[in-house]
């Protein structure tokens, strides 16, 4: 039984990949649009302000390139190292644990690993079955 339900599970696992890779696209890009765009939660930036507004450039279009499946090993690499100086640079100063809460929040800098290394296995493994590199042969 475990075997057959393996084997099963085995056969959609391309699929699910790109349902992964949709969800965290789309929530990446979330921030970038909240960020640039005041949308869907405002963050008042001006525009320009560093990093903020950059790192928000970056979600926004990494996280539509890997929503749409799109170039999404580089734009996973873009995102998995934006994560990486994010947590580096903000979170893990405060306190050494993601989960910390000195780190702002109940553990402020867990997004940012959790994002990071999501991130990070969509540059090893690629989009999953459904995606626009799919049709460009990659």
């Amino acid at each position: 039984m475990p075997a057959d339900l393996d084997a099963r599970l085995t056969d959609h696992a391309p699929t699910v990949l790109s349902v992964f890779r949709v969800v965290f696209g789309l929530l990446y890009c979330v921030h970038g649009t909240s960020k640039l765009f005041g949308w869907p939660v405002s963050t008042d930036l001006p525009t320009g302000h560093w990093p903020y507004w950059w790192a928000g450039l970056i979600e926004f279009v990494a996280g539509v390139l890997i929503m749409t499946g799109l170039f999404t090993r580089a734009a996973a690499f873009v995102a998995a190292g934006q994560m990486a100086v994010a947590y580096f640079w903000e979170h893990q100063p405060l306190a050494l644990w993601p989960i910390d809460p000195a780190q702002g929040g109940h553990g402020g800098g867990e997004p940012s690993v959790l994002y990071c290394f999501a991130f990070l296995l969509l540059v090893f493994t690629g989009g999953g079955r459904y995606g626009l590199d799919r049709l460009r042969g990659q």
